[in-house]
């Protein structure tokens, strides 16, 4: 269906792709993989045609269509998040508009000298209309939008009032409504609750058409593909099965590729050793002109490229006392919408709680209480002795000092630490060389997530409370931060949307539903094998 054909493409001075070559199947669901800056967007960009290759081909089979969703969602405003949906859903939404318009014609007295033609095409434009689907098309964009996590107000009600995530997922349903021949996906898994991301899961399994995606969510990719593409230096290499499988296969390439570059290498260094011994030897003169033209011929084995793996230890925590926070008979309401109502939570020392619950049903809210970032309105809440609290709220990157460098904020934020320390903290969370004097504003949201966490993380709590910690990360930063999480001695709090992070990281659950708060012995694969679900409010 789609070709990339020897493609080259610059940005600047900066090479993204030398002569790189893919190729797209119909039915195929493909993972694009690599790390960041390595071209993923560009290549989205150049399949659904909004750039163009420098050189090579970008070929696409004739009448395929293309449904390219990104992060920048453009304007939204002025019509319903239903009607905004059905707008983009490409050639039925354009039939719909003009069938639309031939009724006002007909209602219209100043054309009923024309009623005889807007009749004929009246009825051509509603046949086109009804084959296809139009008259479902409102059905399918509401179950489409309650699957992303919509109540019918919201779907409803003006899609300029929506925040940038609700805007984000009204752009991610057009396209699924829109079913084209081809989806490119570009990490359609932020901004996702864990119910509307095992949702979409569902939905991209059962989709019949082709395939392209990112994502941070290692869980989400690899129940979805079937085939990875990897984007590294400049080339494409394709891997079947899923990114499970990936994983494998390029550790084990890359395992071969040392073995064999260290294989040459110890040849090479016998032959040089030969040439450099009895080169001034006129009896071995034929020889050493035999192997001197044997080594200009050999191809040259290259070492495998070696990712820098981001690592943080964590230093210990002081240990807190046994009952690490205890809430007694709190209320809380919003207006008069009652979140909690005698809510009684004990935190010991070393659980690792994660905690579950449908949108809107109060994580959050648990997890600000235990933290002290706000009252109850009745009831109370106490840290334990020798409770010392780090909290990851959601909006903490936006706190950030946008005109402070990266290393003028961990210096402010620690004036008693040494330069070679700060700089150490900055490599751990993938900051090294140059990038430490980046000013905070031009930093990613991953980016943004990181520093945060260096901050929170360098002097270490012994109770952290951490919410959605792994939006905007992505896969590599995610493991760094699960594998330093797994050896903390400390307490856990934590909502995520991540499968991965919540089971290797939860020892017991907190369910908050309508009947109050559930509780789990257990981590999340225990809780899935108990209920026999993934979320709490899985819509069906």
């Amino acid at each position: 269906m789609i070709r990339l054909d020897n493609i080259s493409k610059r940005n600047g001075h900066r090479v993204i792709f030398i002569e790189a070559s893919a190729a797209l199947l119909k039915g195929e669901k493909i993972g694009l993989v690599g790390p960041n800056g390595a071209g993923k967007t560009t290549l989205f960009r150049l399949v659904a045609g909004q750039e163009i290759p420098d050189d090579g081909q970008v070929l696409v089979d004739r009448g395929v269509s293309i449904g390219f969703f990104n992060q920048d969602v453009g304007e939204m405003q002025g019509r319903s998040a239903v009607a905004e949906v059905m707008n983009g859903a490409g050639p039925v939404a354009e039939t719909g508009a003009e069938l639309a318009e031939l009724e006002a014609a007909l209602a219209d007295p100043e054309r009923m000298d024309e009623l005889d033609s807007i009749l004929e095409r009246f009825g051509e434009v509603q046949a086109r209309f009804e084959e296809l689907g139009g008259y479902a098309l409102d059905g399918r964009a509401r179950e489409i939008l309650h699957g992303l996590g919509f109540s019918q107000e919201m779907m409803d009600g003006d899609v300029g009032r929506l925040s940038g995530g609700w805007k984000m997922r009204v752009a991610l349903a057009r396209i699924l409504l829109m079913k084209p021949d081809v989806m490119l996906l570009d990490e359609p898994s932020n901004h996702l609750d864990l119910e509307s991301l095992i949702w979409l899961e569902k939905f991209l399994s059962g989709y019949d058409g082709a395939l392209l995606m990112t994502s941070h969510d290692r869980a989400f990719m690899n129940r979805i593909i079937d085939k990875v593409i990897e984007i590294d230096g400049g080339t494409l290499t394709s891997f079947s099965g899923d990114y499970e499988f990936y994983e494998q296969q390029r550790a084990q390439n890359e395992k071969q590729q040392q073995a064999q570059f260290e294989r040459q290498q110890a040849m090479l260094a016998k032959e040089i050793a030969f040439i450099e011994r009895f080169k001034a030897r006129a009896s071995h003169a034929a020889q050493v002109q035999s192997r001197v033209k044997k080594l200009d011929k050999i191809d040259r084995v290259e070492p495998p490229k070696r990712r820098q793996a981001m690592s943080f230890t964590f230093r210990p925590a002081p240990r807190s006392g046994d009952a690490v926070a205890t809430l007694r008979s709190v209320d809380k309401r919003y207006g008069s919408r009652v979140i909690y109502d005698g809510l009684d939570v004990l935190i010991r020392r070393q659980e690792r709680i994660c905690v579950l619950g449908v949108n809107g049903a109060g994580k959050s809210t648990l997890l600000k209480l235990a933290a002290g970032a706000i009252e109850p309105d009745a009831g109370s809440v106490a840290l334990g002795g020798g409770v010392k609290l780090g909290y990851f709220a959601q909006h903490a990157m936006d706190l950030l000092d946008g005109d402070a460098t990266i290393f003028e904020l961990l210096e402010s934020n620690f004036p008693q630490a040494g330069q070679a320390s700060l700089r150490a903290l900055a490599g751990g969370f993938g900051f090294s060389g140059d990038d430490i004097d980046k000013p905070c504003r031009v930093l990613s949201g991953g980016e943004k997530a990181r520093l945060v966490m260096a901050v929170m993380l360098y002097d270490p709590p012994n109770f952290l409370v951490l919410d959605e910690p792994t939006n905007h990360l992505d896969i590599a930063t995610k493991e760094m931060l699960i594998n330093a999480l797994q050896d903390y001695e400390g307490t856990m709090l934590f909502v995520s949307h991540d499968r991965h992070f919540l089971a290797a990281l939860s020892n017991r659950v907190l369910e908050v539903t309508p009947g109050g708060l559930q509780r789990y012995e257990g981590g999340y694969s225990e809780y899935v094998e108990r209920t026999g679900r993934e979320a709490p409010g899985l819509h069906e």
